[in-house]
């Protein structure tokens, strides 16, 4: 598939989802990121009481749901940037329960951003090679002996030039982040998340404030991604997306999972449609008390 365009619909069979029956908490035959009783509470309100929640390997799966869901506040307590009241995770089958952001990213589950956190008054490129992970150049002793970090960097820098011609932004590589548009820092961080050779990303919402043509080529990084085998996981507001790339769904609604499956069955699902749309959405309207 071509890296600039995007597929025409979700896959009908998912890789390994085969006979997964849609239901939300469903085992699945090879999750990779497995969550148990996550609560994460803000004084009275609870933003997220997950029960039980898999995301099986290899695939693209969609969290969804209304606003005020959770979705985000999820992603960021898995990926260490929040801490959870209760329960606990695993990644990759090792426990991963309140370890902090770095740990988590060097476990090998990565996440970006709706606002784009790149480094603004740093170069495209040294944004990249600031993402570059266990550099020893960046310890003091070693600093001294430059034999024993010149190789590590120049693979470093290798890699992210070529990151950077994949996702296009090679013209662009000595400009200052800050000068970027908008589609141009998602393809940046996202590129960035890539140079530590990821199994997993968390992407909340990928396509927020991306022009169209744009978000066509992110489209199609990112089922380039799934190809070549990573797990992605993304927060994700438009449905045609959500519809366009994603094999499996995960809908959240008050902060509870209530519904997964296939993309091309989920909007069929009563739950999802009350989440959406209110439990009262098909009844009458009221008729003064008259039967």
């Amino acid at each position: 598939m071509a890296a600039d365009s995007a597929p025409a619909g979700g896959a009908a069979s998912p890789v390994g989802l085969a006979g997964t029956p849609p239901e939300p908490g469903v085992r699945k035959p090879d999750p990779v990121l497995v969550m148990d009783r996550v609560t994460r509470t803000f004084g009275g309100l609870v933003a997220v009481r997950i029960e039980h929640l898999e995301v099986q390997r290899g695939v693209i799966t969609a969290l969804i749901g209304p606003n005020g869901a959770g979705k985000t506040t999820l992603f960021n307590v898995v990926s260490g940037f929040d801490r959870a009241d209760g329960g606990r995770w695993s990644f990759d089958g090792k426990p991963l329960t309140g370890r902090p952001a770095y740990r988590v990213a060097r476990s090998g589950l990565v996440r970006t951003f709706q606002l784009t956190r790149t480094l603004p008054r740093l170069t495209v490129l040294d944004n990249m090679l600031l993402a570059a992970p266990g550099q020893r150049g960046e310890r003091l002793l070693p600093a001294l002996v430059r034999p024993l970090w010149r190789g590590q960097e120049r693979d470093a820098r290798r890699r992210a030039e070529e990151l950077l011609e994949r996702f296009r932004l090679t013209p662009v590589r000595d400009d200052y982040a800050g000068t970027l548009s908008g589609g141009q820092r998602k393809l940046l961080e996202l590129a960035r998340a890539l140079m530590s050779r990821p199994v997993m990303l968390l992407l909340d919402e990928p396509m927020a404030g991306v022009n169209p043509a744009l978000v066509q080529s992110l489209l199609g990084h990112i089922t380039r991604l799934r190809d070549e085998g990573l797990t992605v996981c993304f927060v994700e507001h438009d449905m045609d997306v959500v519809m366009g790339i994603s094999d499996w769904v995960a809908v959240m609604a008050d902060g509870r999972l209530v519904a997964e499956g296939p993309p091309q069955t989920i909007g069929r699902n009563p739950a999802v449609v009350d989440a959406y749309l209110g439990r009262r959405h098909d009844e009458p309207e009221a008729t003064g008390g008259r039967e």
